[in-house]
């Protein structure tokens, strides 16, 4: 996974890069959002640090963290946990769960039916770009109503 983060820099100020140029705060309001961020994500500790010195995990909790600061009011994950190693994945779905706990809207892609089934308020099936079922989890998950859907779920669960 890429994400996007400039090497030259700190995350610190990769943190703060975007509140400073697009929001206007000043350096020590970015500095303190930024830090709060860190700390949301359990990367705080690694504010001087440069990317390339973190692990992949890593790297992908600062890329939330730098999102978090501009404070979306929804976030998109797209398979965030796809090209991390497993001792990472939990990590990663921990801390997604408690932003949506905390009530970030977001739209999540994963094929970690576990966390989908647990987390996500709807639940939508697609297949080659077609949606071919979508409701709460408990029915997508126990009540599949197509064919498609269902050979999928006897297949990853």
């Amino acid at each position: 996974q890429q994400f996007n983060l400039f090497p030259h820099k700190s995350v610190l100020d990769n943190v703060t890069l975007g509140p400073r140029k697009l929001k206007r705060l000043s350096a020590e309001e970015a500095r303190e959002l930024a830090l709060t961020q860190l700390e949301k994500v359990g990367l705080r500790h690694k504010a001087d640090a440069r990317p390339g010195t973190l692990s992949g995990g890593q790297q992908q909790r600062v890329a939330i963290a730098r999102a978090l600061a501009m404070a979306p009011q929804v976030m998109f994950f797209d398979e965030a946990t796809s090209a991390l190693d497993p001792e990472l994945v939990k990590g990663i779905l921990a801390l997604i769960a408690e932003l949506g706990a905390d009530g970030m809207t977001m739209v999540v892609v994963t094929h970690e039916m576990g966390f989908a089934r647990s987390t996500a308020d709807s639940v939508v099936f697609m297949d080659h770009g077609t949606v071919i079922e979508s409701g709460p989890p408990e029915q997508i998950f126990t009540a599949a109503q197509t064919d498609r859907l269902q050979r999928f779920l006897s297949q990853v669960l």
